[in-house]
């Protein structure tokens, strides 16, 4: 018998696909939520914020929260987080878009930031993945 468990959540209040999980959680005496890259879709699977990189990062916050709180964890409890930017936007406007919708940070997460030359979708502008660590109540 395996001493962790790994869960694979769509939560509630984000769109459900039948190719890809929203997030998964690795059970032990500590859980670990591993958030799979999310884009500016909201929970009917409409793109956000069209060439708009603020509202894209805004969704994707509210994505990232959404799947956070589902398992009583909150954007403190990230360590990590990995952002995907589309070529020719400006990395300085989606930090401050970030830094916005996710608040101030007792622990900010671990940052990598790459540029890509496209995502899944060519509205999106932005996509982010990450993973957060809680104790396993």
């Amino acid at each position: 018998m395996s001493p962790f468990k790994v869960e694979y959540i769509n939560p509630e209040g984000l769109h459900r696909s039948p190719h890809y999980s929203q997030a998964a959680v690795v059970r032990g005496n500590t859980k670990t939520i591993y958030i799979g890259g999310q884009n500016a879709v909201n929970a009917r699977g409409e793109i956000v914020g069209e060439g708009d990189l603020t509202r894209q990062v805004g969704q994707i916050v509210e994505n990232i929260r959404t799947i956070l709180a589902s398992e009583n964890a909150a954007f403190d409890d990230v360590i990590k987080l990995n952002i995907y930017l589309a070529q020719g936007c400006d990395p300085r406007a989606g930090l401050a878009a970030f830094q916005e919708a996710a608040g101030e940070l007792k622990n900010p997460p671990l940052i990598t930031v790459l540029f890509v030359a496209g995502l899944a979708h060519p509205m999106f502008l932005v996509e982010i993945d990450g993973i957060a660590v809680v104790e396993d109540a």
